[in-house]
Formats: structure tokens, C-alpha cells, sequence
């Protein structure tokens, strides 16, 4: 029965396999237009994604900062990083400086729960500096005369000063704060420890913005011989070589006659050392030279707080109106470096002779001609587009909150 069916089966597949290769020979054209037109949509999904995604991925940072507010230069700085939409801040550490670490990071979490951005972690960093002390800083005044700033330190104002400022007080206390004390805390992790993680979490992606003394940076420098070489690029408000005052006021008499000194490199010479010769990959340097134009005047501040989002309010409450924007201004050159109208590249190093009468100055070479004992090239800023720094000021302080 099989061998019998053998022969007619055998012409059926014959049959089923000739009109099989006929549908497939006169189909081939259509076939070929299918798959040409799923390729092009392969490609089409592959580039817009790809755009998306370039157009979405945001420029990791943490910045460190001697957070002394409320309000002012270095409130602001942080509140540019916070509005600006292609930045994902993924930390603030805080050392004292202006004002003492355990006010600093109470303004700071003050200001993230006044505006909505508790998401952001605070980290508390270094009390003191390495080696430098508020006695000893009082027996270098006793031999080379008296410092015009000495940020938490100070004491007594000059007769010049027009600026009103908490009294002294000693590191562990928090005076009233105008803003109202905070409900959120910070962080359990010590700054140092978290800098040192979070570069090698995300090695060559963060960049570390410095916008006042370098102790913590130091710290987490000695913590791991990797972290500068494992973070993108170090940018810094710091140093001074030759400002040029726009007006003899008590900002520029910090600076007048003493043109290589600046409070962050003071505050903590060997922590400014120790980061400043670091293995950065790029050292991009703000000094005083390039503030010396800038100031928040009331028409910026009218301009800046012409919204009703929180970050305007914010800033309405409790104004710095006349101070130089010294910080602000190192995270604009970062956030756009087409503000920058002349820079120079210079071997820089701090001063650490404490000895002497230029502890915690600015030192600096052209490339390749300092004394070889570490100091490294950086890109240092002396002029920038002052009116188009104020805009993008003024435009990311009227941006709504972003979450």
C-alpha cells in the first residue's frame, strides 16, 4: 500500500515545491521592500534614541562648600547646580569656612526643604583644617599684621565693614537661624568617605566642584591615592594673582594689598597643597581675578526673583545684595565654558611656610618652569562675559524646581 502511494506522493511534494518557489520568486520584490523598510525603522529607532538619550543624560557632580548662609554666594552657587537641567548633583559636602560646619550644613538642609529638593543627600565634612587653627592664624596676625577675612574666625570686623554677620561663636553652636532650623538630616557617611565612594562608583564621569577650602577634598585624597585620578576634572573658586579692584570697597581690600591671598587657600594651606598636586585629570581654576566684576545689584536680584517658584522666594528672603559672586561665577564658567574670554594655562601650588608672611598664597609658574615638587597645570579663568554670566544666572533662578 505504502510503495503504491509512493510515485503520487512524491509528484505532490514535486508540485508543492514548484509553486512554493514561483510565490517566492514573484514575492522577492515586496520581501526586499519589507525588509529594507524595517531596517530604516531599526535605524531611525537607533539614532532618536540615541539622541534622547544624549539629550537627557546629565553631567554627574557633587560640589563641596563651606554652605554659610542663608542666602548669599554660596547658597547661590548651589541653587545653579540644583536648577540647571543637565546636571545631576549627587551630593553636597560641607566643611566650615566662612561660617562653621555645623551651621553650614543646617543652612544647607534648611534651603533644600524650602525649595523641595530634600532628594539631594548633605554630607558633613571637616570641623578644622589639617594644621592650620583660629591661635595659630592669631599669632601669624602678631607678626605680619591683620587679616581684612577670616570666614568663621572672625572676631572683630574691620572699621570698613558694612556687612552684618552672626557674632562669633564657638564650632558646636547653631545660632537662630532667620530661615527657620531644619526637620531633615543629613547624612550618616562622612564627606571624605562618600567623595571617595561616589568617584570610584562612577570612575572618569563626576566632577568635583570646589567652592570653599579643600579639607575635605584632602581627606578623601589620603583616604584613597585614587580619587582625584578617578573623578573627571576638579573645578575650583580659589586663588588669587593680580585682581584689579572695580571699586576700593571691603571685598576689594581683602585683596588690595595682599594680591596672592584668597580665604579658601587660607583657611587650610596643606589641604589646598594636597589638592592642588593631586592627580587630576583637568584643573580648571576660578580666582578673585575674574570676580572682581561681578556683584548681585538690585536689579539682578529683581530680575532673579521675578518668578513665584521657591528658588526665587528663596533668594528674595534673604539677599547678599552687594557681594561679589564669587562662587557663582566658577559654576557658571562650568556650566557653559563659552563664558570665559581669556584664560591662561599656569603651574600652581599653595604657599605652606608658615613661617612666613605668604602662608596660604597663591604660587604660580608657566608650564614647566616650577621647581618640580609637585605643582600641577591648571586652566586658570581671568576674564569672563560678565553680562551673559548674569543671564544665565538670572534665567536659572526663575526656572521652575526641578525634581
Amino acid at each position: 500500500m505504502w510503495a503504491s502511494n509512493a510515485p503520487m506522493q512524491k509528484c505532490r511534494r514535486g508540485a508543492f515545491q514548484l509553486m512554493a518557489s514561483k510565490m517566492i520568486v514573484q514575492s522577492e520584490p515586496k520581501f526586499a521592500r519589507m525588509r529594507r523598510c524595517i531596517f530604516a525603522s531599526m535605524l531611525m529607532f537607533a539614532l532618536f534614541s540615541g539622541i534622547a538619550h544624549a539629550q537627557t543624560a546629565r553631567r554627574k557632580v557633587i560640589v563641596d562648600q563651606d554652605t554659610f548662609g542663608p542666602g548669599g554666594s554660596n547658597m547661590q552657587s548651589v541653587l545653579m547646580l540644583l536648577q540647571s537641567p543637565d546636571v545631576d548633583l549627587l551630593g553636597i559636602t560641607v566643611e566650615s569656612g566662612d561660617g562653621w560646619q555645623n551651621e553650614d550644613v543646617a543652612h544647607t538642609l534648611r534651603m533644600l526643604e524650602l525649595i523641595g529638593r530634600t532628594d539631594v543627600p548633605v554630607f558633613r565634612g571637616s570641623v578644622y583644617p589639617l594644621v592650620n587653627s583660629m591661635a595659630f592664624m592669631k599669632r601669624w596676625e602678631g607678626m605680619y599684621g591683620k587679616l581684612g577675612y577670616k570666614g568663621a574666625w572672625m572676631e572683630e570686623w574691620p572699621e570698613y565693614n558694612s556687612v552684618n554677620r552672626t557674632p562669633y561663636h564657638a564650632p558646636d553652636v547653631i545660632p537662630a537661624m532667620p530661615e527657620g532650623s531644619p526637620a531633615t538630616k543629613a547624612s550618616d557617611e562622612i564627606a571624605a568617605n562618600f567623595l571617595a565612594r561616589k568617584v570610584r562608583e562612577y570612575p572618569g564621569q563626576i566632577t568635583i566642584i570646589a567652592l570653599g577650602p579643600f579639607t575635605n577634598l584632602a581627606l578623601a585624597e589620603r583616604l584613597d591615592e585614587l580619587f582625584a585620578a578617578n573623578a573627571k576634572e576638579l573645578v575650583c573658586m580659589c586663588g588669587s594673582f593680580n585682581p584689579r579692584a572695580a571699586q576700593a570697597d571691603e571685598f576689594a581690600m581683602q585683596f588690595m594689598y595682599t594680591p596672592r591671598r584668597e580665604f579658601n587657600d587660607l583657611w587650610d594651606p596643606e589641604a589646598a597643597q594636597i589638592v592642588h598636586r593631586a592627580a587630576w585629570k583637568k584643573i580648571v581654576m576660578v580666582p578673585t581675578d575674574a570676580t572682581t566684576q561681578t556683584k548681585l545689584t538690585p536689579e539682578i536680584l529683581k530680575r532673579s526673583t521675578a518668578s513665584n517658584s521657591p528658588v526665587a522666594q528663596y533668594l528674595a528672603k534673604f539677599p547678599s545684595l552687594g557681594f561679589p559672586m564669587w562662587d557663582e561665577l566658577a559654576v557658571a564658567v562650568w556650566l557653559d565654558p563659552s563664558l570665559i574670554e581669556h584664560s591662561e594655562v599656569l603651574a600652581t601650588d599653595v604657599d605652606i611656610n608658615s613661617g612666613g608672611p605668604g602662608y596660604g598664597d597663591t604660587l604660580s609658574w608657566r608650564p614647566g618652569a616650577g621647581p618640580g615638587l609637585g605643582e600641577r597645570d591648571a586652566t586658570v579663568v581671568f576674564d569672563v562675559h560678565v553680562h551673559a554670566f548674569e543671564e544665565l544666572y538670572i534665567k536659572l533662578m526663575n526656572a521652575p524646581v526641578r525634581k
